[in-house]
């Protein structure tokens, strides 16, 4: 409906997706901490300085944004997301947890999936004043990141999942 993907886009998101490893420094196998038949959520290639591992949780099949994504896979996706967001609690200790989605160019969108960012937050972190200002986190990093909240993604009882 609302698309902006250029012609012959190269979905990085669907390759993860689809468990195929990326060439590039972007998107790896071993970022993933999780995926299922519906939903995939790995460590973001792009991270915050003082709020590291933002985590992105996608559906597996291509929409671009909120606009093309089914409801009920929305509701499976913050199913996910409440899941990292207790791996987080446990993992790195922080001091709270903000989800973001952005949707088209206006709404500040660059990667043509739909995507749900889980993000630790921390006492005093600056993470709204310094948004923008986003590194690349090498790919070792982000396996170490991802191997740490798959370790307490089990970790978890079940009761926080009903």
């Amino acid at each position: 409906m609302y698309n902006h993907a250029p012609e012959n886009y190269r979905c990085p998101f669907c390759l993860l997706a689809r468990r195929e490893e990326n060439t590039d420094d972007y998107s790896r196998l071993s970022d993933v901490v999780y995926q299922d038949e519906w939903v995939a959520a790995f460590v973001a290639s792009h991270q915050y300085a003082r709020n590291e591992p933002n985590i992105l949780v996608i559906p597996n099949a291509h929409y671009e944004n909120i606009f093309d994504l089914p409801p009920a896979l929305g509701a499976a996706i913050y199913r996910v997301a409440r899941r990292i967001a207790f791996a987080l609690k446990r993992a790195y200790a922080c001091d709270g947890i903000s989800t973001r989605q952005h949707n088209e160019p206006g709404g500040s969108q660059d990667v043509w999936h739909f995507h749900l960012h889980v993000t630790p937050r921390f006492a005093n972190d600056w993470f709204y004043q310094d948004i923008y200002n986003k590194r690349l986190m090498p790919p070792s990093a982000r396996a170490a990141h991802a191997a740490r909240v798959r370790a307490h993604w089990h970790a978890e009882s079940e009761e926080e999942f009903a």
